[in-house]
């Protein structure tokens, strides 16, 4: 077990070590799990080992239970043969063999059990090593949803100083007077350049809108009671001439002063 106390304690410093470096996470956890199979190539070459020991143990325990065994064969030979002396120390040589198997039978179950162990232990590790390879692509997703909410809180939390919108507004208002300024250069272009004919035709057709516009001016005055309906009236009637403007004049400053229209 204390193959396995060994790769925990330099696990544990590896990751103690990634994680004081404040790495990225991503990169930290791929990191931590390529330490942790490199952790279990080696438990595995050390497991191999044990394991290799137990069969070598299996090996000369039978090994001597077999020369036991032939030395046992050649007393009874000896014994046969009225070889009394020879069998004795034939049973000698089968005793030593018997003990010595014994001994390493011994040694070989007690090492099997600690070799069941550690192949427990492997498995142990490996099965963490699956799970933590499975966790890590939620980890994964956690941090980047985490960073996702975060840059989203500093965009808003930057939003909220007005700084972005007021430079939008900024620019709205920067077009529209660039249209204004547009809108005026075309008046002037249309009004001061071309022909000059089709001009005075076009402030024609705008004093016909003028006119329009002092006949509704009239309706409203008559509506307030500024105005008598006579003098409605003749005041529609003469609309659009060019003493339309004069005479509303006069017929306020009559209604002011307390006279009759003219």
């Amino acid at each position: 077990m204390g193959i396995f106390d060994r790769f925990s304690t330099l696990l544990r410093s590896n990751i103690n070590d990634l994680i004081s470096r404040a790495e990225d996470p991503e990169k930290m956890l791929n990191q931590i799990l390529v330490d942790m199979r490199s952790q279990l190539v080696k438990a595995k070459q050390q497991v191999a080992t044990a394991i290799a020991d137990e069969k070598r143990l299996r090996d000369q325990a039978d090994a001597e239970y077999r020369q036991a065994q032939d030395w046992e064969n050649k007393a009874m030979l000896a014994v046969k043969e009225g070889r009394d002396d020879l069998a004795k120390q034939a049973l000698l040589r089968h005793g030593e063999h018997l003990q010595h198997g014994q001994q390493l039978e011994e040694t070989w179950q007690s090492h099997r059990a600690e070799t069941e162990k550690l192949k427990n232990s492997l498995r142990d590790l490996n099965d963490k090593i699956e799970e933590a390879k499975r966790k890590k692509n939620l980890l994964v997703a956690r941090q980047r949803r985490a960073q996702a909410q975060k840059r989203i809180a500093e965009t808003m939390s930057s939003m909220s100083e007005k700084s972005a919108f007021d430079a939008f507004a900024r620019m709205e208002e920067r077009i529209e007077a660039n249209e204004r300024q547009l809108k005026a250069s075309v008046e002037i272009e249309e009004e001061f350049s071309g022909d000059t004919l089709a001009n005075q035709f076009k402030q024609l057709e705008r004093g016909a809108t003028a006119g329009t516009v002092d006949t509704q001016l009239l309706a409203l005055k008559q509506k307030m009671g500024m105005l008598s309906a006579g003098s409605a009236q003749k005041k529609q009637l003469g609309a659009g001439s060019s003493s339309d403007e004069e005479t509303v004049n006069a017929e306020i400053e009559d209604q002011s002063s307390g006279q009759k229209p003219r």
